[in-house]
Order: C-alpha cells, then structure tokens, then sequence
C-alpha cells in the first residue's frame, strides 16, 4: 500500500475592523468586541498522485460561487484539483456575514479577505508534508445535543403567515420557548456521538485530528468561533501535541439540534466553554482506542446534481408584493419582523432560477468515509447515510462546498416549522433528501469498491 502523506495549518481570520455585520439570525446584527479568534483550518493529503484539500472554517456559511472562485484560486497556487476539495463552515452564530441570508447583507470587505485567508490556508498546509498514520475513534456526548423541533398540541405551533412560507400548516415547532407545556414529544432523537478521525506521524505523535459532532452553536455573544473553537484548543492540550498541531471540529448532523434540553431542564447553564470542553473530553476519551492504519487508502469523488426550488405562486408573490408596499418596505435594511422578512424572501426567492446544481462529496482515508454535503442536514439523514454506508465508519460534514439552506425529510415537510419554511434557508424541494441520499450510497460504494 502507498504511504499516506499530510500537512496542516490555522489561520487566523479574526476582522481588524469593528463594528462588523454577522448573520445568523432573522435580522442584521452588528458586533463591536472579540471574544475569541476565527480560524481557517486546513489539511492537505497527498498518496500518490491523489492530492486532496479539507479546510474548516469559523463562519456561518458559505456560498458557493464564493468557494468555487477559492478552489480556483488555490488550484492555481497548489495544483490541487477542485473537485478534490472540501471546504465547510463551522455553522458558529457569531462571525462575519459572508452571505445574504434572511435579513441581513454581506460584509463584502470581510468576504475578500475571507477569501485570500482560505487560499493562504491552502498553500500552507500543502507546503510540507509528514507521513502519516490515520486511525477513527468515536465517544459519546449526549449533554449537549438534544432535538430542537417537537410536536406540538393542535393549534399551539408557532407560525407565520403560510402564504409567505408555504408551509400549509405547521404541527412541528423549533425551539419552544416558554411554551414547554405544549409539547408533545421531540420529532426525532439526537445523534450524540462525537465521531474523530485523529492522524499521528509513524512514530506515534499527534499530527491533526478531524472531529464532528451535531449540535448547532452554543452562544453568540461576541465574534467567537464558539465551541467548534475551544474544542481544538482543548484536543492539542489534552493530547500534549507539539506545537503545530491542528484539530479541527466539524459541523454534523445539526439541522434539527442544539444545546437546548427543552423536556429536562430548559434553564441549565451551558456555553461554547462548557460545551467545546464536554466533547473534547468525549473525543479524549476514545483516542486511546484508536487502532492506527499505517497505510490508510485514500480517494475521493465529487458528484453533482440538479435540485428543484421552491418559490411562490403567482398569487403569493402579489401577496408579498403588496404586503411589503404596504409597509413601505424598500430594503433588506427595512425589515422588522418574522412576516417581513419571509415576504422578502418569497420576492427573492421569485428571482432564483428554478432548478440548482449542487456538489456532493465522498472521500476515503482508510475504513472511514466523510460525506460533504452543503446543506444543513437533519440527524434523521446522518442515521440513514451510516446505516446504508458500506464503511466501518462514516462522518457527514454539512455546509461543505456551499449553502443551500435545510434539507429537511419528506416527513418533516408534512410537520412543517421554521426549518421547512420556504426562503433561503429553506428552498430545496421537498425530495431533495431523498435524491440526495441515492447518490451519496451510489458514490459510497464506489469508494468503497477503489481498494
């Protein structure tokens, strides 16, 4: 077997300039104080002449004409093949907006530096490789992950106006605040495992460390890479790496997740400190159980495929229209509530061509498979994607290589909630899921079949 070469590096992508617009919420927010610094993270693989880049980065989300002119860029520098590229966001709340989303902009002076520090990234980690051994290992942290959408009582989800959202009336509701007594149970169950795929040099020393795990952000407070952040910290200092070493943590399976446990006790203290340390101490505690491919096979496919998107009608899009008019809403900036801000997007969504082509990726480093896949996805997708995978081991890494809003089940589409309300956040057609999930096993037993 061919040895497995790798190299490693963070980059510091912490703004110089505050205030600064960051999104992730239904209105634009503008944030003045640093908690702590944003990175880029990035590991180059090379056996062979396979070479392949995955670079995480503390950021909401990304889209893809962004990253498809970054990986142009970093082929030019590099010599890494695009298709053989997976770059993903964290999903943390408190970064800068890089993408229009809901009610809030672009900071476009952010997003070109974004933009040079990913390719920076890139270079550097392909600039010195070590021969590596790779090895997976999993614990479990159910403290922290909890499902966020319930069912609720007749009549008690909240809701907006379903001519904007499409949704034909919602049983389902995300995060019920305050109104606990209506619940009438959790739509699925958390997947809680803390998955690791760790690399060490051929005598025996920490190199990087893959981690995922599927629960949304735990605080937004300042520019913070949240709990994805402290986790790195933590895995170099309780692995006693040297200096160099990089872990990175990746968003899972979180789309209907978060820290929140809403049928226990709603009022337990948590935040990206609490939660970045619980499953860095989970991830600590299966390391030593990692048994170690000397020779790990690497490979890679990349896919494509055409969704449909969801707009309005022609007699939701008058609605909206003369909703906002009515308003005297002109601009993004005017928006004020939940009702406006769908109403935007039935007009946005109305611009959008009806069909998107969109990038899906497997990749291979010895018994473990990582799927990239640039949505936010449900736990309920993550479960069935092991189940049918023909890998010992398999890591769903979602917001990789773009944003195309939730993905929710076709189920969840009858139970309907914020996550399957139509905008950008929530545009793909109802059987995307399903389509999604046929081509990643087509192309996991591919993988599979490259011995």
């Amino acid at each position: 077997m061919k040895k497995l070469y790798a190299g490693r590096v963070r980059v510091d992508i912490t703004p110089a300039k505050l205030p600064i617009l960051v999104n992730g919420q239904f209105e634009a927010r503008w944030f003045n104080e640093i908690g702590d610094p944003l990175s880029v993270r990035a590991f180059a693989f090379r056996q062979g002449e396979e070479k392949i880049l995955l670079a995480v980065v503390d950021t909401c989300m990304m889209p893809a004409d962004f990253l498809d002119a970054v990986k142009k860029k970093i082929k030019e520098t590099t010599g890494i093949p695009e298709n053989r590229m997976l770059i993903s966001a964290t999903h943390c709340h408190s970064a800068p907006s890089v993408v229009a989303i809901l009610g809030t902009g672009v900071d476009e002076e952010y997003r070109a530096f974004l933009f040079d520090k990913i390719v920076e990234a890139a270079q550097k980690a392909s600039e010195s490789f070590t021969e590596v051994e790779a090895g997976f290992g999993q614990g479990e942290d159910p403290s922290n992950v909890f499902c966020r959408r319930f069912i609720m009582k007749p009549g008690t989800a909240w809701t907006v106006n379903p001519e904007f959202t499409g949704s034909p009336g919602d049983i389902a509701q995300m995060n019920p605040f305050n109104v606990e007594k209506n619940v009438v149970c959790p739509t699925d169950k958390a997947d809680s495992a803390v998955r690791i795929l760790a690399f060490r040099t051929t005598d025996g020393v920490p190199y990087a460390l893959l981690g995922n795990y599927s629960t949304h952000y735990a605080e937004e407070k300042a520019l913070s890479a949240d709990y994805f952040g402290v986790f790195c910290d933590r895995m170099a200092k309780g692995l006693n790496a040297p200096d160099g070493f990089t872990a990175i943590m990746s968003n899972g399976t979180s789309g209907d997740c978060n820290s929140i446990d809403f049928l226990g006790n709603p009022k337990r203290e948590f935040g990206k400190i609490s939660v970045g340390e619980s499953v860095a101490k989970a991830a600590l505690g299966a390391y030593p159980q990692i048994d170690f491919d000397s020779a790990p096979r690497l490979a890679m496919i990349e896919e494509k495929i055409t969704l449909g998107i969801r707009q309005p009608t022609a007699d939701q899009l008058r609605q909206a229209e003369a909703y906002l008019a009515d308003r005297g809403i002109d601009s993004i900036e005017k928006l004020k509530d939940y009702n406006d801000a769908y109403a935007w997007e039935s007009i946005v969504l109305n611009k959008l061509p009806p069909t998107r082509e969109v990038k899906i990726q497997t990749i291979r480093v010895g018994d473990t498979a990582i799927v990239g896949l640039p949505m936010e996805v449900y736990t309920a997708t993550g479960r069935e994607i092991r189940f049918m995978s023909p890998f010992p081991h398999t890591i769903v890494i979602s917001l990789a290589n773009g944003c195309n809003g939730y993905m929710p089940t076709e189920e969840s589409f009858r139970l309907g909630g914020y996550t399957t309300w139509r905008a950008r956040t929530s545009c793909l057609e109802p059987l995307a899921e399903r389509k999604v999930r046929k081509l990643v096993y087509g192309m996991l037993n591919r993988l599979a079949d490259n011995a």
